[in-house]
């Protein structure tokens, strides 16, 4: 597996990174601003993450996701730990991720990875976005805040 930032001519795997976050509105402006990155297996896309800058010093995964069919082999770990590393060599101090607080698996790799829960912006998933979203049988409402000193 290959992982590796999108160029500017390539189109981002927009069906992946949607999997994630279903707002195509959210997604379209995270990429504007963010840098995309990729993994790639025998030509394939089978992960993707975006890093945006948000504060001084600060960058955050606002995307993660692999193929389902891909899930649980360990690329999501290894999309994060490139992430993490990406940041370092980027000269930022602080790697910040979110995540659904319906999203069990996602919160318990975060914390394998080595961030730590910070905060949670009640009724986030209320305010941006239109339609319902339910994993593991429970309504996604509210934003678990994570963050990582690198």
């Amino acid at each position: 597996m290959n992982i590796r930032q999108l160029s500017v001519h390539e189109n981002p795997p927009m069906e992946l990174l949607l999997s994630a976050d279903p707002s195509q509105k959210i997604v379209a402006e995270y990429l504007k601003r963010g840098r995309c990155f990729i993994a790639e297996s025998r030509n394939q896309r089978i992960g993707v993450y975006v890093l945006l800058p948000t504060r001084p010093q600060t960058i955050e995964i606002v995307n993660l996701a692999v193929e389902a069919r891909h899930q649980g082999n360990g690329i999501g770990k290894r999309l994060l730990r490139h992430a993490i590393l990406t940041a370092q060599a980027m000269d930022y101090a602080t790697i910040e991720i979110g995540t659904g607080n319906s999203s069990i698996g996602q919160l318990a790799l975060y914390q394998k990875c080595g961030f730590r829960i910070v905060g949670v912006d009640l009724n986030f998933f209320l305010r941006h976005y239109e339609e319902k979203i339910v994993e593991n049988g429970i309504r996604c409402t509210d934003m678990i805040r994570l963050s990582q000193d690198i």
